[in-house]
């Protein structure tokens, strides 16, 4: 699975997820709620990029 990057450094890695912020473990970027934001800066899914 790809792993996404905020401009702001932090790394959507797939495998980890954001379980404090409701992602489980394992789940694809595609899954990820369209209103999830970026855990360090808050800012939306629409500005990372494929690493």
């Amino acid at each position: 699975m790809d792993k996404y990057v905020c401009p702001c450094g932090y790394v959507y890695d797939p495998a980890v997820g954001d379980p404090e912020h409701g992602v489980a473990p394992g789940t694809p970027w595609e899954q990820v709620a369209e209103d999830w934001v970026c855990p360090i800066c808050g800012m939306g899914k629409d500005v990372f990029e494929k690493e």
